[in-house]
Parts: C-alpha cells; sequence; structure tokens
C-alpha cells in the first residue's frame, strides 16, 4: 500500500524537476536580446546556445540514462540538479560568446538530459496499472514550463539585468530542484533484486544491452520518435513568423504559440487515459497519423481563429503521442535497461528536433513563404506513422491485449 500511494509521489517529483529544468534551459529565448543588446553578442550568435543545448541533450540522454539503470534514477537527477545550477550560474558570469555558448549550451544541455531519460524510466518501474497516465503526467509537469518558468524569466529580466536574472533562476533551480532529488526513489521491483524477472514476467528479460540496442523493435521505436519529433519540430518553431507573414499582428501571433502549448496539456492527459484503454501502440499510431494531417492544416489557415483552432488541435496531438514512447519501452524491453532505452528515443527525438528550426528557415529563404515546411512535415509525419505500423510489441504484451 506504501508503494501505491508513493509511486505519485514519485510522478510529482518527475513533473516537478522536469518543469524546472526545461524551464531554465528555455529561459534563453527570452533572454535572448537583452543578452544581445548589453553584450554586443549577435542574436545568431546567443541563439546558437540553444541549438548547441539540443545536440547536447541528445547525445546525453543515453548516457545519463544508462548510468542511470547502473546507480539508480536518484543519483543522476541529482548531479544534474546541482550541474544545472551550476552551469546557470557560471554561464550569467560569462564575458565571451564562446564561453556563454559551452556553458548554456553544451553544459546546461547536458544537465537537463540527466532529468527526463532517468525520471520517465523510473516512473515506468513503479508502475504495473496506469503507466501511460503517470508518465503523461510527468511529461505534463515539463510541459507547464512555458507557462510558469518563461513568465517567471521575463518578469525577472524586466525588473533586473539579464545576469542577475539568471542568477536568480539558478539559485530557484539549486533550492526546489536539489531536494526534491532527494524524494527520488528506485522502483520497488529494482530495489527488491526483482529486475531478473523471467521471460513470463517481463519481455526479452534475458537480452544483453547490446542485444537490446541491435534489436528491430529498438530501433523502430528510435526511428519512429525520430520522424515524429521531426514532423513538429518545424511547425512548433516557425508558426508564429508564419502567422505573421499572414498578417496576424505579432501579439497575436505570440498568442497562438500559447494555444498549442495549453492544448497540449489536455492531450497529454487525454492520450495517457487513452493508452491505458486501448493499449499505447494502437494509441500511438493513431496519433502519429493525426498529427501528419495536423501539420498539413496550417496550410489552410488564414485569420487569427483558424490559427488557434490548428494550433489548439496540432499541440493537442503532438504532445499527447510523446509520453507513449516510455510506455512502448517499458512494455517492451527489461525493466533493468530503462534508463538506456528511454535515453536512447530521448536521443532520437533531440536530434529530430533539431531538424525543424533549420529546414523552416531555408524553406523561407529560398521561397518566401512556409507552405512547403507544413507540406513537407506532412510527408514526414506519413513516414513516422508508416514505421510504427511495423512495431510488434513483445509476446508478453501482445498475450495481454489479446486476453484483454
Amino acid at each position: 500500500m506504501t508503494n501505491l500511494h508513493y509511486r505519485w509521489v514519485i510522478v510529482a517529483a518527475g513533473g516537478l524537476l522536469g518543469c524546472l529544468a526545461i524551464g531554465a534551459m528555455f529561459s534563453l529565448p527570452v533572454f535572448l536580446l537583452p543578452i544581445s543588446r548589453d553584450t554586443g553578442w549577435s542574436v545568431t550568435g546567443v541563439s546558437s546556445a540553444m541549438t548547441i543545448g539540443f545536440l547536447a541533450m541528445a547525445f546525453a540522454s543515453i548516457a545519463w540514462g544508462s548510468l542511470s539503470d547502473r546507480w539508480g534514477a536518484r543519483p543522476i537527477v541529482l548531479i544534474g540538479s546541482v550541474l544545472l545550477a551550476v552551469s546557470l550560474m557560471a554561464a550569467s558570469w560569462t564575458t565571451s560568446l564562446i564561453a556563454f555558448q559551452m556553458l548554456f549550451g553544451v553544459v546546461v544541455g547536458t544537465a537537463t538530459a540527466a532529468i527526463f531519460a532517468p525520471m520517465m524510466a523510473c516512473v515506468t518501474g513503479w508502475f504495473d496499472t496506469h503507466r501511460s497516465l503517470a508518465v503523461s503526467l510527468v511529461s505534463a509537469g515539463m510541459g507547464m514550463a512555458p507557462m510558469t518558468m518563461s513568465p517567471f524569466a521575463a518578469w525577472l529580466v524586466s525588473a533586473y539585468d539579464w545576469r542577475t536574472a539568471l542568477q536568480i533562476i539558478a539559485l530557484v533551480v539549486a533550492v526546489i530542484m536539489i531536494p526534491v532529488s532527494f524524494l527520488v526513489r528506485q522502483a520497488p521491483a529494482l530495489a527488491d533484486g526483482a529486475a531478473a524477472a523471467s521471460p513470463e514476467e517481463e519481455p526479452h528479460s534475458s537480452m544483453t544491452t547490446s542485444q537490446v540496442l541491435k534489436s528491430p523493435l529498438f530501433i523502430i521505436l528510435l526511428l519512429t520518435n525520430f520522424f515524429c519529433c521531426a514532423t513538429h519540430s518545424g511547425p512548433i518553431f516557425h508558426t508564429v513568423s508564419y502567422a505573421i507573414t499572414c498578417g496576424i499582428p505579432v501579439m497575436a501571433a505570440v498568442s497562438i504559440y500559447s494555444v498549442e502549448g495549453l492544448a497540449g496539456m489536455g492531450g497529454r492527459v487525454v492520450f495517457g487515459l487513452l493508452g491505458d484503454r486501448f493499449g499505447a501502440k494502437r494509441v500511438l499510431v493513431l496519433g502519429l497519423l493525426a498529427q501528419a494531417f495536423g501539420a498539413l492544416a496550417y496550410v489552410f489557415a488564414a485569420g487569427l481563429g483558424s490559427f488557434y483552432a490548428v494550433a489548439a488541435l496540432f499541440g493537442f496531438i503532438y504532445a499527447g503521442v510523446m509520453p507513449l514512447y516510455a510506455v512502448l519501452a517499458r512494455e517492451n524491453f527489461p525493466l533493468r535497461m530503462m534508463g538506456t532505452v528511454i535515453g536512447g528515443t530521448a536521443m532520437a527525438g533531440s536530434l529530430g528536433m533539431a531538424t525543424g528550426p533549420i529546414a523552416g528557415g531555408l524553406i523561407y529563404d529560398a521561397m518566401a513563404s512556409y507552405t512547403w515546411l507544413y507540406i513537407g512535415s506532412w510527408g514526414i509525419g506519413l513516414g513516422a506513422f508508416l514505421i510504427a505500423l511495423t512495431f510488434r510489441p513483445a509476446p508478453r504484451y501482445q498475450a495481454t491485449v489479446a486476453a484483454a
């Protein structure tokens, strides 16, 4: 009974840690112009720290995930929390652009990656029932960052210079994240030495890490996540600019992004409930198909009302499908390797996210239009859908679904 109660503490801790970590990293767009004006660094140079951060997150995710399999989630998220606070503070003291890019890009990105995969892996280990809902709630906590930390950062930079504002965020990270890290506990199955379960109890339980990483199931999961994130990364980053080119006023165009984010909060919860009811794979496949056509719908948006409608639909879908990858990982791979598997999918997703901003910029510069960005996203989304169709769940899970 204690475990049944405490597993929701793990969910709350994961959501809070993720919100603060993602929010701290995504404070950079808020600080972008103040940093550039104060230092004389180019906007491109400062903003490139975010691109570097995405790449750092990608390659650090699988490393942190593997370490969490070996040491447990608590020490990893604790190290990540300390590293995040220190790197944010250090970034506020920099006097050269390259130092800022290394600290805010490489180190902050690496520290942020220490939260996502280990916490998702930890949460999946605590739940045999309501697993989709649990990981969706953790993801929802992370999704709160644009609605909590970003306005907080905007308020700080309006009252203080960017260096002081960033130092305050570093202190908030340290004061909250470090104590919350101690709430994280190993899943009972691992704590009790039950990680080496029999094949009847856990799929692929006898597989080595090398076998898992080379397995068709893992490769398909990575490819699906990469193409899924490549589908929505361009629309997420360029929709505000696209709306402005369609004649939407700047402030109204920015509000489209807020609508997308709010809808995503609901999508995470609804898709989590649907995943528990109908199976994560089935819901993911249908969600990927819907996401492709959601991206295409932007081509037909014109006025503010239609942009709001499409943004609400698209945000609801793309945010909803993302937590389901962690559920599929837990249902098809050994618990003792969850950090590695989820870290791998996070790496693929981060690489997919890195494609959209660049592709959208190249398309607009070449054609003075964003239309082909959304048509391309539709095509990539259909590719993600088709790849997901080839995913064949582990035998134990298939049997469970059939019995249901």
